[in-house]
């Protein structure tokens, strides 16, 4: 018989490295596991905190629902873009929020594939992330045509008038880039909440509960069935999402690449914008994580470990970002393009030269704290340089937008770029959206994979050891 394992070194009792170290906290068992997970949203009653955080972002996205009132009735003049620069706050927070999503999709597809049992606590989570992030992305598109209610015009179905949508439009590229990856996401998440739901489904105590869990669990019972038709779906779903991780990012960032103008004409975009969507992505995570591990008391799950991974993740995806920004200013130098060289000293010491070393700063000098352990460890440290990071990948896209479009081939067409409080009150009100609806997931789902989580309890033999 194996001799017991220590969960924090993963040795054996005579030293002996016994596989992959389970991250996830000593002393817990399936019932324990199972009770600490489930108890969150079938906790009667609400918690302050949570009134308070789901109150005042409720408020906050009924900014946005009366910003779209006006755009709506008054059309998008309310917003700040002009000539030059045409795509402003609307193509700049569509491309964020694209990056943000980009985290769910790796940890559950890729990593799963990988089989990195540390994704197992954050993937839940992750994936939602994912979901209403790329809700609040297809806002922008959609009303920056100007006609919303005509948007289905971009889908190819048979029509009278033949009017068929115009396949060299990086528009239409983007709503079918998109929509495939909300498709795949959704489904992902929702296969992978079937286990979860059947178990809160048979601890839930109101009938209402029992009802709605049960009607959402599609009749699990966990039979050996049942279990091999989840893995295969799991397996197909995830082999069909890991490319999406690379596609989607690249279709966007194809948005500016096939264009002509100085700062967009880069063939380094598509690689560029998968690592920083990435890059944001974990940023994301964990701002979310950390304060919902402290405020459901959820740290034996999200451990020290799963923060130490992701702040790992952060650095590679972090330095690949960086080296984009170095090719850009080596091709500007190489490349001796007249147009190319001003581009960048335009961008670097122009109207908008504060936003080009305010991303520099962000983005690549302060991330460089976290190749020191004791920066890892530091819970509060990680939140900042996370919330840093999001900011920062902000302003990398208000950089590569704006700063390439309002000064381009004739000065006489110059302009600068104001945004307007309707552009703010979009932009606040969809991050509202997006804290509103993961505090609804949080307090209404298992913001944690039960089944997964359980797997890495150990098993106990008949003679009692592990």
């Amino acid at each position: 018989m194996a001799d017991n394992v220590d969960l924090r070194t993963g040795t054996t009792g005579s030293g002996v490295q016994a596989g992959p170290v389970p991250v996830l906290a000593p002393g817990h068992n399936y019932e324990s596991v199972s009770e600490s997970i489930a108890a969150v949203p079938l906790k009667q009653g609400w918690p302050k905190f949570w009134l308070v955080g789901f109150t005042a972002t409720f408020c906050i996205m009924m900014m946005l629902f009366a910003t779209i009132g006006g755009l709506v009735f008054k059309g998008i003049g309310l917003w700040g873009p002009n000539v030059p620069v045409g795509w402003g706050f609307d193509i700049i927070n569509f491309v964020w929020w694209i990056g943000i999503g980009h985290a769910g999709t790796l940890i559950s597809a890729i990593l799963l594939l990988l089989k990195q049992q540390w994704r197992m606590s954050i993937a839940r989570f992750a994936e939602a992330m994912t979901i209403f992030a790329v809700a609040c992305a297809l806002l922008y598109p959609t009303f920056h045509t100007g006609r919303p209610w005509l948007a289905y015009w971009m889908l190819p179905y048979p029509n009278t008038m033949g009017m068929w949508p115009q396949p060299r439009s990086p528009l239409l590229w983007d709503v079918f880039a998109v929509s495939t990856y909300a498709t795949i996401s959704i489904v992902f998440w929702y296969v992978g909440l079937i286990p979860d739901l059947a178990t809160m489904r048979d601890r839930a105590k109101s009938r209402f509960a029992q009802v709605a869990y049960g009607m959402l669990a599609l009749g699990w019972r966990g039979s050996a069935k049942h279990w091999v038709h989840y893995e295969t779906a799991s397996l197909l779903l995830a082999g069909m999402s890991t490319p999406l991780v690379l596609s989607v990012h690249t279709v966007v960032s194809f948005d500016f690449a096939v264009g002509l103008l100085p700062g967009w004409h880069a063939t380094i975009f598509p690689p560029y914008f998968v690592a920083g969507a990435i890059y944001s992505g974990f940023a994301m995570v964990l701002t979310l994580a950390i304060p919902m591990r402290s405020w459901y008391k959820l740290k034996d799950f999200i451990t020290a470990k799963h923060i130490d991974n992701m702040c790992k993740v952060m650095l590679a995806t972090g330095l690949i970002v960086a080296y984009g920004y170095f090719m850009e200013a080596f091709m500007a130098w190489y490349s001796a393009n007249g147009w190319e060289t001003f581009m960048f000293k335009n961008r670097t010491t122009g109207p908008y030269g504060w936003s080009y070393w305010s991303l520099i700063l962000f983005n690549v000098l302060i991330p460089q704290v976290l190749w020191f352990g004791w920066a890892r460890k530091n819970v509060a440290l990680v939140f900042v340089v996370s919330l840093i990071i999001n900011i920062g990948m902000w302003l990398e896209r208000f950089v590569i937008i704006v700063t390439s479009l309002h000064r381009d081939f004739l000065p006489s067409s110059w302009g600068m770029y104001y945004p307007t409080q309707y552009d703010w009150s979009f932009y606040i009100g969809s991050i509202g959206m997006f804290l509103c609806l993961m505090y609804i997931f949080i307090r209404v789902l298992p913001s944690i994979s039960i089944f997964e989580v359980r797997t890495l309890v150990p098993r106990e033999t008949k003679g009692g050891h592990h």
